[in-house]
């Protein structure tokens, strides 16, 4: 069984100027490692209609899945749900479903719905919406294209409501080996145990502390047995 796999498409220009952080990447890595699904690629992309529209169309056909954060909100840069229109060659607008759920959110329902919170209603012609527990403005999902909200608590919300939703792969299992060797020192043998196991990814992942280099050597795949077996050999290598 080959896994499903994913791009995840980060957008704003808060990320790309070093204003905002991006915690989404990070959860969403774990989340789907946990749920056998292979995240394979990342893009930040600046809110730019263009540069959207051919992320998404250069990932759609590429892998399973693609998780888009940010760009949903009420403002006039929130241009995600126009652009995934765009890209699908669909029409846009305000969608009875999508209205009411975003309702439930203000103390006079209907009444407090302003121009731009209606923005957040918005949702491409035919797609499915994603749930959003926190502040009800859904996220939505058209064919493999899932777009969730940038705030990490609403994104993980959405999250956490559409995975079960998603076809599982085989577990994805890992193991951990921290070597106090410097990373040419092991560069060769780690080679050799790399090849021997061509089933599994093996990594390593060097660090530098109290004036002694070493490295974390990480073994990850879908086979139990090759990765406890990796392991072994990794400890008999480099840990005396």
């Amino acid at each position: 069984m080959t896994n499903p796999t994913a791009a995840m498409i980060v957008i704003g220009d808060e990320i790309l100027s070093g204003r905002t952080r991006d915690a989404n990447m990070y959860h969403l890595a774990g989340q789907l490692t946990n749920h056998g699904i292979t995240l394979a690629e990342v893009r930040v992309v600046a809110d730019d209609p263009d540069a959207i529209v051919a992320a998404i169309n250069e990932t759609r056909g590429k892998y399973t899945h693609v998780f888009t954060s940010g760009g949903i909100g009420p403002t006039h840069d929130d241009i995600t749900a126009d652009c995934v229109a765009n890209a699908f060659g669909v029409g846009i607008d305000i969608r009875d479903d999508a209205r009411a759920v975003l309702a439930t959110n203000y103390e006079n329902g209907a009444a407090d719905l302003t121009s731009a919170r209606l923005r957040m209603a918005r949702i491409p012609d035919g797609a499915l919406l994603i749930d959003n527990a926190i502040s009800k403005a859904p996220g939505f999902t058209v064919e493999n294209v899932h777009v969730m909200a940038g705030v990490p608590n609403i994104f993980a919300s959405m999250l956490e409501w559409l995975l079960p939703q998603l076809a599982k792969g085989e577990t994805i299992f890992s193991a951990t080996v921290r070597v106090d060797w410097p990373e040419s020192a092991i560069a060769d043998p780690l080679g050799i145990i790399a090849k021997k196991y061509p089933q599994l990814s093996v990594g390593s992942y060097p660090f530098f502390q109290e004036g002694a280099y070493g490295a974390n050597l990480v073994v990850r795949g879908t086979d139990a047995d090759a990765v406890a077996a990796a392991e072994a050999d990794i400890k008999s290598a480099f840990v005396k």
